[in-house]
Parts: C-alpha cells; structure tokens; sequence
C-alpha cells in the first residue's frame, strides 16, 4: 500500500495548475452571450454598455474594465465586484444565480465584441 502523501503528490497539483480548478478560457458564443446580456446584465450596464446606474463601469472606456484578462472578468462576474469609490457592488453572476460557466464565458465574449475589449486570456 502506498502512503497517504502520493496521492497529494499527483492531485495538489492538479489543483494549483488548474486541471480541476474551474477554466476561465472557456470558448464564448457571443451570439448566445448578446441574448443573457440583454437579460441578466443590460439594466445596470446599459444597451450602449456605458452603465446606466451609479458606479456601472463604462464597458466602452478605452482603459477601462475590459482591460482586465478574461480570469479576473470571469472572477469578476461569477463572484460579484465592487469597484472603487462605487455606491454599490455588483452582486454575483449579476443577480442572476441560475447563469453557468459556459454562460458566463459567452455573455464575455459579447461584451468584447460588442463594446471593443481584447480577448485576454
């Protein structure tokens, strides 16, 4: 029988390099990402991604959030952000509980398309 600590050994780093560890470079659909945004995302950040409440950041800003590499973005959305000096946080996965990881990476793909951020994996 082999001691308890080769099993660590083979799974520790499964975790740290992200094996198991959920992926933020999943493939997004920014047609399906354009169809969630317009439910889940549109009343805070606006239909011209400019924000439409206090403290939404301007997705069109030429140094703004979508500067940010697809993981923090994806962190971002999936657990809820605050911006600095913001009244208020957005709250995970924009209120909606229901949305996925796949969601996620396709309402993404569609705020880079549409509002002219770089894909930053």
């Amino acid at each position: 029988m082999k001691p308890w600590y080769s099993l660590h050994a083979f799974i520790i780093p499964l975790i740290v390099f992200g094996t198991l560890a959920p992926k933020a470079g999943i493939a997004g659909d920014a047609k399906k990402g354009a169809a969630i945004y317009s439910q889940s995302c549109v009343a805070c950040h606006g239909i011209d991604g400019k924000g439409s409440i206090p403290g939404a950041p301007d997705l069109m800003a030429k140094n703004g959030v979508l500067k940010s590499p697809d993981s923090v973005l994806i962190e971002r959305i999936t657990n809820g952000y605050q911006s600095k000096g913001s009244p208020m946080a957005m709250p995970p996965k924009g209120g909606n509980s229901s949305l996925t990881t796949q969601d996620i990476s396709d309402v993404l793909a569609y705020i880079r398309q549409r509002f002219g951020g770089t894909d930053k994996r």
